[in-house]
């Protein structure tokens, strides 16, 4: 991905699955760390940036902001 703007509230594809199943996570946070929530089962996750930029494979639903 060239240089994708992430925001709260996305959906993102990851490429590995949490244990329950879900590839997919709800941005909570962003910055230097993210902080996820898997779709599947509602558990919470920080990640460094570095980290999150490797796995991340697909925004699925990308939130409009709001002015």
């Amino acid at each position: 991905m060239a240089n994708p703007t992430y925001a709260v509230g996305d959906i993102v594809r990851m490429k590995k699955a949490h244990p329950c199943g879900s590839h997919e996570w709800e941005i909570l946070r962003t910055g230097m760390d993210f902080r996820l929530k898997c779709q599947g089962c509602g558990h919470l996750v920080m990640m460094p940036r570095t980290k999150f930029e490797r796995l991340v494979r697909e925004i699925v639903h990308h939130v409009e902001a709001v002015e």
